[in-house]
C-alpha cells in the first residue's frame, strides 16, 4: 500500500472568466484568463453544456453553477464568476 499526498496549494493550470451577458441569448461568455488554449476550449465547452440557457435567476443556476466550481477544482482551473451584480461572500 502506498500512500498518496495531494498538494491543494498547487498553482493553477489555467483560469477562467465567466460572463453574463444578460436576459438574451446566449446568457454566458466564457473566456480564458491564461493557460493552455485546448485546456480552455475543453473547459468553456462543458461549461457552455451547463449553462446554455440557463439565466442566473433560473433556480437549476445554483446547482449548475457549483458543477462548472467543481469540474475547474477538479482540473486546477480557476473559475471567476461575473454575474453583473455585487454577490454575497460564503460565510465559512
Amino acid at each position: 500500500m502506498t500512500d498518496t499526498v495531494e498538494t491543494e496549494d498547487e498553482a493553477p493550470i489555467a483560469e477562467a472568466t465567466i460572463t453574463y451577458l444578460g436576459p438574451v441569448a446566449p446568457h454566458w461568455e466564457i473566456r480564458g484568463v491564461y493557460g493552455e488554449r485546448e485546456v480552455i476550449d475543453s473547459f468553456r465547452s462543458r461549461i457552455n453544456a451547463r449553462l446554455m440557457l440557463l439565466p442566473p435567476h433560473d433556480p437549476q443556476f445554483r446547482r449548475n453553477r457549483e458543477r462548472v466550481n467543481r469540474d475547474g477544482e477538479r482540473e486546477n482551473i480557476k473559475v471567476n464568476w461575473d454575474l453583473g451584480y455585487p454577490e454575497e461572500e460564503p460565510q465559512q
